[in-house]
Order: C-alpha cells, then sequence, then structure tokens
C-alpha cells in the first residue's frame, strides 16, 4: 500500500468508492451532483494550496483524504473514505498522517472536518486526535457544506 497525491486515472474509482459508501453503507443518498469537487479535484483542491490523497495497493483505490486550504492558516478536511475490507489496517490513519505533514509545511492551523450523523467511526477516529465537535455557527471561516445531517469537528494546532 502507498499513499500518492491525486492522479485523473484513479477519478473514476474515487466516484466508485467515495458514492457506494456514502450511499450503499451510511444511506445519506448524496450524488454526484451534489458533490461538484469529485468531478474536479484539481480545482477545487490543489488550485488553492490544498491537496487530495490516495491509498493505493498496486492500481486500485483503497482510500480517500483531501485538504481544502482556505487561506490564513485554515483548512477543511474532507473526502475521507477507506474501503470497508481495508478499515481495521490503519489506511486512515496513513492518510491523516500524510495530511498532517502537509498541512504543518503549508503553515495550517485550524481544521474543520464535515461528515455524517452515521458515520460514528469516523467521529471516533477525529476525536482521538483531540477534534471537537462544534455547531455551525462556531466555523471560525466561511464554509459551506451539504448539510445532511452532518456534525462539524475542529481542531486549532
Amino acid at each position: 500500500m502507498q499513499i500518492i497525491t491525486y492522479q485523473e486515472k484513479y477519478k473514476q474509482q474515487i466516484i466508485d468508492l467515495i458514492l457506494g459508501i456514502q450511499n450503499n453503507e451510511a444511506k445519506i443518498n448524496l450524488s454526484l451532483e451534489e458533490q461538484p469537487d469529485l468531478l474536479d479535484i484539481p480545482t477545487c483542491y490543489e488550485k488553492d494550496g490544498g491537496e487530495f490523497w490516495l491509498a493505493v495497493e498496486g492500481d486500485t483505490l483503497i482510500g480517500t483524504l483531501a485538504l481544502m486550504n482556505k487561506g490564513n492558516g485554515n483548512a477543511v478536511l474532507k473526502k475521507g473514505f477507506v474501503r470497508a475490507d481495508y478499515r481495521k489496517q490503519g489506511i486512515l490513519g496513513k492518510l491523516y498522517a500524510t495530511l498532517q505533514e502537509f498541512a504543518k509545511e503549508q503553515g495550517l492551523t485550524t481544521f474543520v472536518f464535515d461528515t455524517p450523523s452515521v458515520a460514528t467511526n469516523c467521529h471516533s477516529f477525529f476525536e482521538k486526535r483531540g477534534y471537537r465537535r462544534i455547531t455551525k455557527y462556531e466555523l471560525p471561516f466561511p464554509y459551506e457544506y451539504p448539510d445532511r445531517d452532518s456534525y462539524l469537528y475542529m481542531i486549532q494546532q
């Protein structure tokens, strides 16, 4: 398994992985149209100093995690997904460690993560790393997200 930055050849696997987990496992029914960032990852993530990481084994995508740089030391973590058959292998932790290293180099200090209320494993992952749940009124910078019974988590480092 290796962690790499976004490559266009994985675009369809990214879409399939994320929509599959969101809609088949979590039953939150988010469409691709509600997530236009998935159709243009370079513009939505990389253009403003963010990044989109992939965990791959061979040519198979097994996980994703992305960071949007919102400026002034602020960032949004998005698209933290790992295939079910790899979840007990620490893949999200490896993706997150890569993200943290990148964020430190970029001088990012405030991180917000939005996640569906049903994603309890994800909540636990971020809570163990010091994130606290906040309300949308506590957001320290403008951020629009598909509010589908989502929880927001934040940490300032």
